[in-house]
């Protein structure tokens, strides 16, 4: 597939580096050449130096013949009209653009085919902000992932000594848990993926990735980890866009505080919000958090633009007895850093909760839901099953009969409302959605052929 990104920073960025590694014809556009010369000599790939919104720059960049462009600069504006362009003048099949500002998003008008030619919307304080308000809601949880409409979750936990399971062979798992369908999906230990099979032993220490229905979770993270108690308050650093989003999702049902530094933003968000205090002040000012009852806070959420802000004002938090403590991070290299320190909880990466929801429109095959995982290590996918067993590899088959590639698991399978855990004598049906994780993401288009229908197929 030839696609052109359009900025080449953070999320663009990342972009690149997942296609370019699954054989697509990748051109990145940006004003900074520099950048751009960086990301060349790291990645496979073509770059133009220019505007992503002048004509010329795109025919340079290949936009005559291309099948997708996806504009993610750091303007909500450049991006709208470089989709326009491209539509315009040159018939471009696909268009993706990142929209920031509520303003445009709370105008769903602007975005209909007969407005502005987007194909796809993609709002990543949108998505964080979901991505964080799940987190909350299964305190304990690593990362938290939704499929099929949220019929369907797929969670990670680090096991803990004491947890039941810890140190039994998955096998048990259905004795312990008679009621319960789970499966477990993938385990990191110390980094390295390990694929579950029924003499597993699960360690302290391992990262457990599970796929369960909605309503299972509690119960099956109880096996692994002592259960952390509800959540009911929670802190929130940064008034931007995110913790402003998120208080207003959560001020219903949590006592919810956010400090921020700038008092007109101060006053700005205290109208808009009904029941969240709103504090001025500096999120990393410890008399301030101990005014404020640090040690009674259930969940710290350091949400601010500023990635050694969030790192300082959360590790305060935590050692100050707040129970579980996240921070907003966008450099890459933090969030490694941070996720292996026990100080911080959970950091969150706005570039892995943005790139699965672009994703998704990117997969060859019937691909609905693409989920980054372990910051990028590996992929959980939902793929909807076509055709029949004449023209699909999949449908009419048992999944032991399915040529997975290796390293991939098969979770859960969603036919209608009903969602069954994969077995090896489980046949798939046409439409059904079928959750499947990817340690070897080299093997995602292995992945997506197999739900590809034959031509043979109307």
């Amino acid at each position: 597939m030839k696609i052109i990104i359009l900025g080449a920073g953070q999320v663009g960025s990342t972009v690149a580096q997942n296609l370019t590694s699954e054989d697509n014809d990748i051109t990145v556009v940006d004003t900074d050449a520099g950048v751009l010369q960086e990301l060349q000599d790291r990645l496979d790939l073509r770059t133009v130096t220019g505007s992503a919104t002048y004509p010329d720059v795109l025919v340079r960049a290949g936009v005559d013949d291309a099948d997708m462009i996806i504009a993610v600069t750091d303007s909500d504006e450049a991006n709208m009209v470089a989709c326009q362009v491209a539509d315009t003048m040159f018939h471009t099949p696909t268009k993706i653009a990142r929209v920031r500002a509520v303003e445009y998003l709370a105008c769903p008008q602007l975005f209909s085919p007969d407005a502005l030619p987007i194909d796809v919307l993609i709002s990543p304080e949108q998505l964080v902000t979901q991505y964080v308000k799940r987190l909350i809601e299964h305190p304990g949880a690593l990362q938290v992932l939704d499929f099929a409409d949220g019929k369907v979750r797929l969670v990670g936990v680090r096991a803990y000594y004491g947890g039941p399971l810890v140190g039994q062979e998955l096998r048990t798992l259905r004795e312990h848990m008679p009621g319960v369908q789970t499966r477990v999906a993938a385990i990191f230990r110390r980094g390295s993926a390990i694929i579950p099979e029924g003499d597993t032993v699960i360690e302290a220490g391992d990262e457990v990735f599970f796929v369960a229905a909605r309503k299972n979770i509690r119960a099956v993270m109880s096996e692994l980890r002592r259960l952390e108690k509800p959540v009911k308050r929670l802190m929130l650093a940064g008034g931007g866009n995110i913790g402003k989003r998120l208080a207003q999702a959560m001020e219903g049902r949590y006592q919810v505080k956010i400090i921020e530094r700038s008092l007109p933003r101060c006053r700005a968000i205290a109208d808009d919000l009904k029941k969240t205090i709103v504090l001025r002040g500096d999120a990393a000012d410890e008399d301030l958090l101990l005014e404020e009852n640090i040690e009674n806070t259930d969940v710290f959420c350091a949400l601010t633009n500023d990635d050694e802000a969030n790192i300082l004002s959360a590790m305060l938090a935590k050692r100050r007895g707040a129970r579980v403590v996240m921070a907003l991070i966008n450099r890459p290299a933090y969030v490694d850093l941070v996720q292996s320190s026990e100080d911080i909880d959970v950091a969150i990466s706005p570039q892995q909760a943005t790139i699965g929801s672009l994703l998704a429109h990117i997969r060859r095959g019937d691909v609905v839901n693409v989920h980054s995982l372990r910051r990028g290590a590996a992929e959980a996918i939902e793929a909807i099953a076509h055709g029949d067993a004449g023209s699909s590899s999949v449908v009419g088959r048992r999944i032991d009969e399915i040529r997975l590639p290796r390293g991939t698991t098969i979770g859960a399978i969603v036919r209608g409302d009903q969602v069954l855990m994969a077995h090896h004598d489980t046949v798939i049906e046409p439409e059904d959605h079928v959750i499947l994780f990817l340690v070897d993401k080299s093997r995602l288009a292995d992945v997506e052929k197999l739900f590809q229908v034959g031509v043979t197929f109307i």
